[in-house]
C-alpha cells in the first residue's frame, strides 16, 4: 500500500509540474543560422521564390496565393504541409519584406501561431541567414508541451536552413 501511495504521489507531482508549465510558459523562442557560400543576391532570390520552398522544406506539398499585395507586406498564402501522414493547412502572412535584408512571416493553423523572422547579411564573403522563431499557442495543453518540444522544433528549423544552404550552393 505504501508503494502505491508513493507512486500516486509522484504522478500527482509530475502532473502538477506539467500543467503548471502551461500557466507559466506562453511561448518559446529560438534561433537558427547558416553561412552560405553564395552572394546575398542569389541567396535571397532563391529564398524569395515560392516554387523553391518544397526543395528545402520537404513537408510542403502546396502553396496557394490567397491575397497578393503589390508591396508584398500583407500578402497571404495557404500552405499545405504533410505532417506524419496527415495534411495540415497553415495560413502564411508576410509581416515584413526588405529585399536582401529581412523577411518576416506569421504562420497560423489550428491553435498555433509561429513567427519566422529571416535576416540576411554578408560576413566574410558568405551570406548568413539567421532565423529567429517565436512559437505560441492558444491551447492550454499545447502550451504545457511547448518546453518539451522546443528542442525538436529548433533542430527541425536548423535542418531546413541546412537544406536551404545545400540547395543554394548546388545552384
Amino acid at each position: 500500500m505504501k508503494t502505491v501511495k508513493i507512486i500516486l504521489g509522484i504522478i500527482v507531482v509530475l502532473s502538477l509540474l506539467f500543467f503548471g508549465t502551461g500557466i507559466v510558459i506562453k511561448d518559446i523562442n529560438y534561433t537558427s543560422e547558416v553561412a552560405i557560400d553564395a552572394s546575398i543576391e542569389k541567396t535571397f532570390e532563391l529564398f524569395d521564390n515560392n516554387d523553391n520552398l518544397s526543395k528545402w522544406i520537404p513537408e510542403i506539398k502546396a502553396i496557394k496565393t490567397i491575397k497578393k499585395e503589390e508591396e508584398v507586406i500583407g500578402s497571404t498564402f495557404e500552405v499545405k504541409v504533410e505532417n506524419q501522414g496527415k495534411e495540415v493547412v497553415f495560413e502564411e502572412k508576410v509581416l515584413k519584406y526588405e529585399p536582401y535584408k529581412n523577411v518576416k512571416f506569421l504562420f497560423k493553423g489550428g491553435n498555433v501561431h509561429k513567427i519566422d523572422d529571416y535576416t540576411f547579411s554578408l560576413k566574410e564573403g558568405k551570406t548568413h541567414v539567421r532565423l529567429t522563431s517565436k512559437f505560441q499557442t492558444d491551447s492550454f495543453i499545447l502550451g504545457c508541451m511547448l518546453p518539451f518540444v522546443k528542442g525538436k522544433l529548433s533542430r527541425q528549423d536548423q535542418q531546413y536552413l541546412e537544406n536551404f544552404k545545400n540547395f543554394v550552393e548546388k545552384k
